[in-house]
């Protein structure tokens, strides 16, 4: 995500010359020759590579939202208003650098008064209110309005999202005024930013390093919001009444957490962000090695090497080089056959959330902790932890949850690793950062087939992509990912369950050849699962498996 967040502003800001070294034997005594950024990163080696899509889709995107654009004018004009809370103008990082330089004082004061025109704070409840002040909440009072009048409320705990077209009356006005507004703000930030590195060519026999460090990052900072942000959200504005570039998709949302709406904007994002992540990392780089256990999506029919390399080189970006990718496959060192079951129980009502968490909880006795249980939906796991939680303390076994103990997803997976007979509950990020060898973990339970949710960009990339063909390749890779943290090493031994009989036969290639799937019903899956796990049979028997 940093590689391509750098190259995002490479690639809109040009070439720059690097930051000033500290001392000059840190910059080798010839400054001169100092490599662009671009240039020193000539080199990639990117593992667990089934995340390049994903990253470059968070950073070749925008959002003109309340919480960016106020951001923005907290950077410009400080924390007004909000006594001990940290958070320095722009006057007070560059007034100093700028002292005697009458354009460059003017233009900090047609900055700060421009950037008037930004979110103030409050604006959640006057936006929400329909009480907004200046150009931007205006115009996000009415993208307000155009969600919760089109989007189809799901419930209060959801966040809403909309087309952009047609707006809503006085939409396409408000977009004009803030464009100008946007405009106002970015010509005298770009005036000091300029009038900062003209001090830095006129006065580089005087100035000292770290005064030259000071004003070169000074002059980056505005920059990026000059060069990158404002024209990213100018364009967005310009789009709304006209037509959107085909190569990107954009929205509306009210984004809303506990049920509490906490920021409203537009989004536009690539429809394939593998494009700028070939033209901005790939390309200009003399080499790259994408490595991943789950980047093909091999199909049933393709039981050789040359099976599914199609959707490596849509994920990876590598379907847009001039030349094609060289390709390896190595295969597993393990013995799926011995060593994992897959389970499909049948008689579980997957919209029944008593029957899920009394499956989870018997499941979970059953394997003696080291269980994992995997959900699709925030909500679903709360549900599932409030009705399980106690029942697995009386058996002894520790339950952790993420999104409800209080803990960062790292620290959990480390405390679930250290102790053999805790179970862990966990969403997406559970699901692809998970590595726990050995006997810490020893079952996978699923709530649900893991299918993409139907929002506004997956079904622009759905028409691009294949259609249904997409859903079932995204589906069978987030299940290869699920199952890939099962067997770590060759003394593991394993239990996957999906609690979703409505798993199609097309999406079982996610598990690995040789891996025996059964549909059974939940008391055979629990007695099958503590038959395979349990004793000490099992487990001396599966230290010795090659």
């Amino acid at each position: 995500a940093l590689v391509m967040r750098q190259a995002a502003l490479d690639q809109a800001m040009g070439p720059v010359a690097p930051a000033p070294a500290a001392t000059e034997e840190a910059a080798g005594g010839a400054e001169d020759e100092a490599p662009s950024g671009r240039e020193a990163r000539s080199r990639f080696v990117f593992d667990e590579g089934h995340h390049i899509f994903d990253a470059a889709d968070s950073a070749f995107s925008a959002s003109l939202s309340a919480l960016e654009t106020a951001e923005l004018r907290r950077w410009i004009r400080g924390a007004e208003g909000q006594r001990g809370r940290r958070g320095r103008g722009l006057d007070e990082r560059v007034s100093d650098l700028i002292a005697d330089d009458q354009l460059a004082e003017e233009a900090l004061v047609a900055a700060l008064s421009a950037a008037a025109a930004l979110p103030a704070p409050g604006w959640t409840t006057r936006i929400n209110e329909g009480q907004p002040r200046g150009a931007a909440e205006k115009f996000l009072a009415l993208v307000r309005q155009q969600v919760h009048a089109r989007a189809e409320e799901t419930g209060a705990v959801f966040s809403l999202e909309a087309e952009t077209e047609p707006p809503v009356e006085g939409l396409a006005e408000a977009a004009h005024a803030l464009d100008d507004a946007l405009k106002r703000l970015a010509q005298p930030l770009q005036l000091i930013a300029d009038r900062l590195r003209a001090r830095l060519d006129a006065e580089a026999e005087d100035l000292d390093t770290a005064t030259r460090i000071r004003i070169d990052a000074a002059a980056r900072g505005i920059e990026r919001r000059v060069r990158v942000l404002i024209p990213s959200w100018r364009s967005m504005l310009a789009s709304l009444g006209a037509a959107t570039p085909e190569i990107f998709v954009d929205w509306f949302s009210v984004e809303r957490l506990f049920g509490r709406e906490i920021d409203t904007g537009m989004h536009r994002h690539w429809r394939d962000p593998s494009i700028p992540f070939a033209a901005a990392v790939l390309e200009p780089a003399h080499g790259v090695l994408i490595t991943s256990a789950t980047l093909r999506d091999q199909l049933p029919e393709e039981d050789d090497e040359e099976g599914g390399w199609e959707s490596a080189e849509i994920r990876t970006g590598a379907s847009h080089l001039a030349l094609p990718a060289r390709r390896a496959f190595m295969a597993s060192p393990f013995d799926y056959g011995k060593q994992a079951r897959v389970f499909v129980v049948r008689d579980v009502s997957r919209t029944n959330l008593d029957e899920v968490a009394s499956a989870y909880r018997e499941l979970f006795r059953a394997a003696d902790g080291g269980a994992l249980g995997l959900f699709t939906a925030i909500h679903r796991l709360r549900a599932v932890h409030e009705r399980i939680v106690s029942p697995l303390e009386e058996a002894g076994l520790t339950l952790y949850a993420q999104h409800i103990d209080a803990l960062d997803t790292g620290t959990l997976v480390d405390i679930f690793r250290a102790e053999r007979h805790a179970c862990l509950l966990g969403t997406d990020a559970v699901r692809d950062g998970v590595d726990v060898p050995g006997d810490s973990l020893r079952m996978i339970v699923f709530d649900r087939v893991p299918w993409p949710r139907p929002d506004i960009l997956h079904k622009a990339r759905r028409e691009q992509f294949g259609k249904a063909r997409y859903d079932d390749m995204l589906t069978r890779l987030r299940l290869k990912q699920a199952f890939g943290r099962l067997i770590r090493r060759a003394s593991d031994r394993g239990v996957f369950v999906m609690l979703d009989s409505r798993l199609p036969t097309r999406l079982t290639s996610a598990f690995p050849p040789g891996t025996e799937i059964h549909r059974v019903g939940l008391a055979e899956a629990i007695a099958e699962s503590r038959r395979f796990l349990g004793g000490e049979a099992a487990l001396a028997g599966a230290s010795t498996d090659p």
